[in-house]
């Protein structure tokens, strides 16, 4: 019996059955292990002496002390009944005062509020010379927020800092905001309110309205640095408020081993049991619920996206599940696709697919398994290796029920309870809703009205649509949605967080704004051979990553066994990545990911790997004699 069949039977989680075992001296390393029958007798008789409470961790999440807030809207009609009796009422019944002013309530209020200003006490009795002074003041104030928002206005003169969007500029010229962007749809210029113009669209404005345009850079005097303490509180959760999240999973494989199909099955298996005519609608990701639980599937398989997306910075995933064919068996993309997820320090899971085909051979798949390093559980590994087959649909269920297991153990955790944050999935400008982000939300809940700053962009959240089409108001850890109302289209795999209020993220889009704006023409600076041996003589680096390409397997394991020899004090050799071929846009990807550098021996750069090496900052040392090689 395996260690999981019994925790299920038991009804306790497979992590604490692992415990109590590991205290009976019982030898159980995952949840994969057999259990013999003397050793399942014993672990039972041990939960009879002492049995394994059921955890108390999932009722935890607090939400329902924030029912308190319900008290909020009992203090303004208090407030506002006993404005309407003026004098004579207050007087001589207090307490039937509520009933009478429960009718004229809505209309006397508003009156009342805007009746303090000094200029009605010359003219008190009229009651609508309030709504006729109201307008002249708004026109008068259409000068302020131009103050606010960095762009002074002086004989005909406008001075910006930064960019200028084209509400700042209709401030700023006088005029309605709808106005400016008609005059700039003349221009054959599409315009949003909060578009940022370009300076010489703006002074072509400007000069028209009969203004000067000043564009002033902003220099070192405007630190930003008072306004992190209130936009990143308590950077650390605390254990007692983080609650079990779903994993996140991501297929990867060779071609045409089955990852669209067998994300396809998965889809179709949870939309059958969950939805009846609910329109599902691509996203990049979506959620399945298996037994009451979710699994979030990025739907990007392949390694090039998960490595770009790591480039970035953004390690999204928390489970690799890589799919092999098995009349096929392991394939070169399939190598390149195991040393990506271990360069990114990730669970790897495997599915076998086409098990049903005549010619499958899943023995010889977990050999070859092995000889890559990933040995099955069946054999005394760590790797769990499920066979499915995506044509049939045999298997699916088993696969899901191990990525919940295995997830167990993972124990992922995070805190609903704060200002969300997470990482762009995919983005794009949709016709009619503008630009459109898939948000992954790692810490805290996305609501609807949330100020959203990602990079140079901002917003205010508008609308949140799930993976099935629905609008959804909130979006928990471990969800993707589809976002509406960002100002611009975010890079996949930039990071997003949720401000206190629309002041911080504009402030913040607009310093990422002017730190991004030069360098984002510019190559990144990545690691050199240079830098690396300087700061080697600094000894703030003692491992140089490397990827290493041969002509062939034979070169490779010669050049592995020569830097093998090589010994030093100050550095040591790890190669994240060997084989056989020429140097493709792949390995400068890993490379960028993983701050590598590219040796090769005997070998060649495939089309557009100079730009792109020379774009991602990345070293790529090509030699034709292996003692070059050694002694460089």
């Amino acid at each position: 019996m395996r260690v999981h069949e019994l925790a299920k039977e038991y009804k306790i989680s497979a992590k604490d059955a692992l415990a109590r075992l590991a205290e009976l001296g019982i030898e159980a390393k995952t949840i994969m292990s057999v259990l013999d029958e003397a050793e399942a007798v014993k672990f039972r008789e041990s939960l009879r002496r002492a049995p394994i409470k059921p955890q108390a961790a999932r009722p935890a999440p607090a939400p329902k002390p924030a029912k308190p807030a319900i008290r909020k809207p009992i203090m303004v009609p208090l407030r506002t009944k006993p404005a309407p009796p003026p004098l004579p009422q207050r007087q001589e019944t207090p307490t039937p005062a509520p009933p009478q002013a429960a009718e004229p309530a809505p209309p006397e209020p508003a009156r009342q509020v805007s009746a303090p200003p000094l200029v009605r006490q010359e003219s008190g009795k009229a009651a609508a010379e309030p709504s006729v002074q109201t307008p002249p003041k708004r026109s008068k104030a259409a000068t302020q927020p131009a103050a606010e928002t960095g762009v002074e206005v002086k004989d005909n003169v406008i001075k910006f800092k930064g960019h200028l969007i084209v509400r700042d500029l209709a401030h700023a010229l006088g005029v309605r905001p709808n106005t400016l962007i008609a005059e700039l749809m003349r221009m054959n210029v599409l315009a949003s309110i909060n578009q940022v113009l370009d300076l010489a669209t703006a002074r072509k404005i400007a000069e028209q309205h009969g203004y000067t345009l000043e564009h002033e850079r902003r220099g070192a005097e405007h630190p930003p640095v008072p306004r992190k303490p209130s936009d990143e509180p308590g950077e650390e959760d605390k254990p007692e408020d983080l609650v079990p999240r779903p994993p996140v999973v991501t297929f990867m494989g060779h071609v045409d081993h089955g990852k669209t199909s067998l994300l396809d099955r998965i889809r179709k298996t949870s939309v059958a049991k969950e939805e009846h005519g609910g329109i599902t609608q691509h996203i990049g990701a979506y959620t399945v619920e298996v037994s009451g639980r979710k699994i979030t599937f990025l739907d990007t398989p392949g390694h090039e996206a998960f490595t770009a997306m790591r480039a970035r910075g953004a390690n999204l995933t928390d489970i690799v599940v890589l799919v092999v064919a098995a009349d096929d068996g392991v394939m070169p993309q399939t190598k390149e696709a195991i040393q990506h997820a271990k360069a990114a320090n990730v669970t790897i899971m495997v599915a076998i697919n086409k098990t049903d085909l005549p010619n499958a051979n899943p023995l010889r798949v977990m050999q070859q398994l092995q000889a890559e390093g990933l040995t099955p559980e069946e054999w005394g590994g760590n790797t769990i290796c499920v066979p499915v087959s995506a044509a049939s649909g045999a298997g699916i269920d088993h696969l899901l029920e191990m990525i919940l297991l295995q997830a167990d153990v993972l124990d992922l955790r995070a805190n609903p309870n704060r200002r969300a944050s997470g990482f762009v999935i995919e983005a794009a400008l949709a016709q009619g809703s503008g630009p459109t982000a898939t948000l992954l939300v790692k810490r805290g809940t996305l609501k609807i009205g949330d100020a959203v700053v990602c990079g140079p962009h901002y917003g205010r959240v508008r609308a949140l649509i799930s993976d099935r089409g629905v609008k959804v108001k909130s979006a928990s850890p471990g969800i993707a949605v589809k976002c509406l109302g960002l100002s611009g289209v975010p890079d996949a795999g930039a990071e997003f967080k949720v401000c206190v209020n629309d002041k911080a993220a504009r402030e913040l889009a607009e310093q990422a704004r002017l730190t991004l704006g030069p360098s984002q023409a510019a190559p990144q600076k990545k690691m050199t051979v240079e830098d690396l041996l300087a700061k080697i003589s600094e000894q703030e680096q003692t491992t140089l990553n490397v990827i290493l390409k041969a002509d062939t397997q034979g070169s490779i394991e010669a050049i592995t066994k020569a830097l093998g020899e090589i010994k030093s004090d100050k550095v040591s050799l790890n190669i994240i990545l060997k084989g056989a071929g020429n140097v493709t846009p792949n390995d400068v990807m890993l490379a960028s990911a993983s701050k590598a550098i590219i040796v090769g021996f005997h070998v060649s750069k495939e089309p557009g790997v100079e730009a792109q090496a020379k774009h991602e900052g990345v070293p790529i040392q090509l030699y034709q004699i292996i003692y070059e090689l050694v002694d460089g």
